[in-house]
């Protein structure tokens, strides 16, 4: 069983998502933290497979947390919490190696396949907040958006669907299911999407392609 350890500066939050978690068997919580420098105490003595994690936090945040997480555990994964309000710094989170985001408000499904998702090597991005970043990305002017030399020649039209349904949120086995192909397929299209691309995980596969119009969302 998966174990977990909750982040976040509302105890009521906490209680309700250790709840959700071991109610429907998604995890055992091994332990809770109000902030960054707790969480990272529990960690010398703990090792979990997982962490779900808030970012704006007293004493120390997500993003700080993360890093220093990350040094001392390299295989931890990381999901992190957020709402559609805040103005976080997804990017900086997505660097620092959290590998999903997923709503606070979200459902047990939603929690479910993120938490699946990411222990079995995905990423995720809660649909809600892919949407919302995709428009910040339009909206920005051409100064702000990355430039690449890369062309969409450069992909076959396998890829380009792959790639395609992976900005649109879909998981490896979904993808499959979609394209009448096995995941260790569809995963082989992935990794060669990601050497193309240059991108280190699916997040920053999916945010490279938005913000070069290599698909259209």
């Amino acid at each position: 069983m998966n174990k977990i350890i909750i982040v976040d500066d509302h105890s009521l939050f906490r209680e309700g998502i250790k709840l959700l978690i071991e109610n429907e068997g998604f995890g055992e919580v091994i332990a809770e933290a109000e902030n960054g420098q707790v969480f990272l105490d529990l960690l010398e003595n703990l090792a979990p497979d997982m962490v779900i994690m808030d970012i704006e936090m007293p004493v120390m945040d997500g993003l700080e947390a993360a890093k220093k997480a990350l040094k001392m555990r390299p295989d931890l994964k990381i999901l992190v919490l957020t709402m559609l309000s805040e103005k976080a710094n997804y990017f900086d989170m997505i660097n620092a190696g959290a590998m999903g985001f997923v709503l606070k408000t979200s459902g047990k499904q939603e929690f479910e396949k993120a938490i699946n998702a990411i222990m079995c090597g995905e990423s995720y991005f809660s649909n809600e907040l892919l949407r919302q970043i995709i428009q910040n990305i339009k909206t920005q002017t051409p100064a702000t958006v990355e430039k690449t030399k890369f062309e969409i020649t450069e992909l076959t039209d396998r890829e380009r669907e792959v790639l395609e349904y992976l900005c649109e949120g879909l998981t490896i086995p979904e993808i499959a299911t979609m394209l009448f192909l096995s995941s260790k397929t569809v995963e082989t299209y992935r990794s060669a999407l990601l050497k193309k691309t240059n991108s280190k995980n699916t997040i920053n596969l999916v945010l490279f392609a938005i913000k070069n119009k290599i698909v259209e969302i």
